[in-house]
């Protein structure tokens, strides 16, 4: 893997229950750069993403992350992840849930004021997680993804049900971490969000699309945005099927 390389999947085939979720993928997601990975609900993002983290078991393939093998230990450290499903504590506050994640990680217990602060939390560290919205809770999750200065931060569909002003908002601090040499992998079936991502993954019934820049997304298909361009590459999978 390449000094340019975050992550390299090779050949990746998830089989779950006799079915094929995900059919020989092979990508590489760039260090420094957000890469968005857009498709349908169902169209196998999610499998993709616990491949990354480790947390997936594969059928053939690999998948190597920042020169190592997905999961492997010393990546616990590296590696930042957020899934769809806030995953904290609800009768722990804020600043609670995001001191037992730093503990667990072994991340300086500083770590913990600066990411409620990235994530706008600033203010309600001791507010009980049971009564935070639900808007905070994918904040809070958010944050437990930026402890550490993670290198690489995956991403699960976190923009999903947050206001237009929260989710600018996020996605500026998308932004600021990628210029300062993080990378990020970003889930979403908005194709919208594809305007704000400097690589695009599209993927549709666990085959990957196309893997390249919104501009050659549209110089390829002809379209005027995304969405319409996705609708060209499905269009054209089904001919050729």
């Amino acid at each position: 893997m390449d000094n340019l390389s975050a992550t390299e999947v090779r050949g990746l085939r998830v089989t779950r229950g006799g079915r094929e979720v995900l059919s020989g993928i092979d990508a590489q997601i760039r260090a420094g750069r957000i890469t968005g990975l857009l498709g349908p609900s169902g169209s196998g993002k999610s499998t993709l993403i616990r491949a990354i983290v480790g947390v997936q078991r594969i059928s053939a393939g690999s998948v190597t992350v920042l020169g190592h093998p997905a999961g492997a230990a010393v990546l616990r450290t590296q590696v930042g992840y957020a899934g769809q499903t806030a995953a904290v504590y609800p009768d722990l506050s804020v600043a609670e849930n995001l001191r037992y994640f730093a503990a667990v990680r072994g991340d300086d217990p500083a770590e913990v004021q600066r990411v409620i602060d990235l994530v706008g939390l600033g203010g309600r560290e001791k507010q009980l997680a049971s009564r935070l919205s639900g808007g905070q809770l994918s904040r809070v999750s958010l944050a437990v993804a930026l402890l550490g200065r993670s290198r690489l931060i995956v991403l699960d569909e976190p923009t999903v049900g947050l206001d237009p002003v929260l989710r600018a908002e996020l996605w500026e601090l998308f932004h600021r971490l990628a210029g300062q040499g993080v990378s990020l992998l970003v889930s979403s079936h908005a194709m919208d969000e594809a305007e704000r991502c400097d690589e695009l993954m599209l993927l549709r019934e666990g085959r990957l699309l196309f893997h390249d820049t919104l501009a050659r997304l549209l110089e390829r298909t002809g379209e005027p945005d995304a969405e319409r361009g996705f609708i060209s590459l499905v269009g054209n999978m089904e001919v050729a099927a």
